[in-house]
């Protein structure tokens, strides 16, 4: 993600990284130099002109599925976005919680905290396609690094030792079954962004819309070319560019977990969730060095 001042213009209005305009490029330079073309045609009096009005009808319509669209991939960044503060919070709640039951075993509560502390990274990795538990998880076991759902795996650690901690008497059925619902909403939250991740919109919906925004971008020199003439060049230069724009801010969003730099800073997430637990845990530097052991 592209951390940046809103309420500076000049800063931002030029950048090229993260404004889509590379994504787009192609498409509006087709438009332009089929625009061109048109203009060329009309000054050798080719009678090729169409009714604006037809094109004013059209663009409502347009304009309408842009904006549903736009908003419906705003839904699932912001969506995804809350899953993720949820994460924060519950990973904090649980560590907190197992601070206070778990203060008279340092050893299992620098367990508990590391295993919470590997799960974001563990999700992130699952959203992302990829393998792996992230740069705390050296000496975890195999059957954790190679489960199926490697994240899932490490949620049924932290509750093996919280049911641990059980066995031991450090904290009651009622305390484990209380911590351990920090762990199932952890679950839960992964669940909400695999949704998200695994159901993109409707494949009609954004079919159609890619049609009808191509051809109107396409005939909208025909529609013009007898009012302005050549610059219709420039005119169809700006609407395809921002109607093209809208679309793929639209894509960039829809899928807020991967590694665009219009999505999720998971990375800086998972860092801030790792150093807040072990500082809730009481972990310093030598007890991280010592902590492969432990898993």
């Amino acid at each position: 993600m592209i951390h940046y001042d809103p309420h500076k213009w000049l800063d931002h209005f030029f950048d090229i990284k993260g404004s889509l305009v590379r994504e787009i490029s192609v498409r509006v330079a087709v438009c332009v130099a089929w625009a061109g073309a048109v203009a060329y045609a009309h000054t050798r009096h080719i009678d090729i002109s169409i009714p604006p009005s037809i094109h004013g009808l059209v663009g409502t319509a347009l304009g309408l599925l842009l904006v549903f669209r736009t908003n419906a991939s705003y839904d699932r960044f912001w969506e995804g976005r809350k899953l993720w503060g949820g994460m924060v919070n519950e990973t904090r709640n649980l560590v907190r919680s197992a601070g206070v039951f778990l203060a008279g075993d340092r050893v299992l509560l620098h367990r508990v905290a590391r295993w919470t502390a590997i799960f974001p990274y563990a999700a992130m990795n699952a959203l992302r396609g990829a393998k792996g538990l992230g740069p705390l998880a050296d000496g975890a076991p195999d059957e954790v690094v190679n489960a199926q759902h490697p994240a899932l795996a490490v949620a049924a650690k932290v509750t093996e030792c919280l049911n641990e901690a059980r066995s031991k008497g450090l904290i009651s059925d009622i305390v484990f079954t209380s911590i351990d619902q920090n762990v199932q909403l952890l679950v839960g939250y992964l669940g909400g962004c695999e949704r998200i991740r695994k159901t993109p919109l409707p494949f009609a919906y954004v079919v159609h819309l890619r049609r009808a925004l191509f051809i109107y971008c396409l005939t909208v020199p025909f529609a013009l070319v007898q009012q302005t003439g050549w610059v219709t060049v420039l005119e169809t230069l700006l609407i395809s560019y921002v109607f093209f724009g809208i679309e793929e801010i639209g894509v960039e969003i829809e899928g807020p977990f991967g590694h665009d730099d219009n999505d999720l800073p998971l990375e800086d997430i998972c860092e801030t969730i790792h150093k807040n637990l072990y500082a809730l845990a009481g972990i310093d530097h030598q007890d991280q060095e010592a902590l492969p052991e432990g898993l």
